[in-house]
């Protein structure tokens, strides 16, 4: 059996795809950032982009305070921009975050010996599920490999029979 696409069903791809593509464009987080919020200053102003996107929204805990209009958000973006207009450095203007709300305000956590073992946990995890699916499939592999010495068939004598009957009326066709 030879597979081909058509020209329409090529189209409807394409179509598809594009619409999906255009959906992504359009669904692209827009920024909770109020212009009433924006320093004067650019730099200061792309400082303070740059520091807000790596700090979570403790409302929303999975968006960045760039991108959540929580109402804790916006003040995580007002303090962010006093400190950055006081002269702090993005350094301290993050320490001054973490000394107050903890290190879950952060979207990356650093690495410490405090979070070692949420750090190490996703390796280990992801370990423990290679061995355990390599183990899966090599006593599977063994089992079949032993049944085919012992010339023991996984089915009945009558499903073996049945078998042979269908595959009989497929040859003659």
């Amino acid at each position: 059996m030879k597979f081909s696409l058509q020209p329409r069903v090529v189209s409807r791809l394409i179509a598809a795809f594009l619409l999906a593509l255009s959906f992504q464009l359009v669904m692209a987080p827009a920024y909770a950032v109020n212009p009433d919020e924006m320093l004067k200053d650019p730099q200061l102003e792309a400082r303070a982009r740059e520091i807000s996107e790596g700090l979570r929204c403790l409302v929303c805990q999975n968006q960045s305070i760039d991108d959540s209009n929580a109402p804790l958000a916006r003040d995580l973006r007002i303090l962010v921009r006093e400190r950055l207009s006081k002269g702090d450095s993005d350094k301290q203007v993050k320490s001054f975050l973490v000394d107050r709300y903890g290190e879950f305000v952060l979207l990356k956590p650093s690495f410490s010996s405090k979070n070692l073992l949420l750090w190490a946990f996703a390796p280990f995890v992801l370990i423990i599920g290679i061995m355990a699916i390599f183990l899966f499939y090599r006593r599977n592999r063994m089992i079949a490999q032993k049944a085919e010495v012992e010339g023991q068939s996984h089915l009945s004598e009558a499903e073996q029979e049945r078998l042979n009957a269908i595959l009989s009326d497929d040859n003659k066709d």
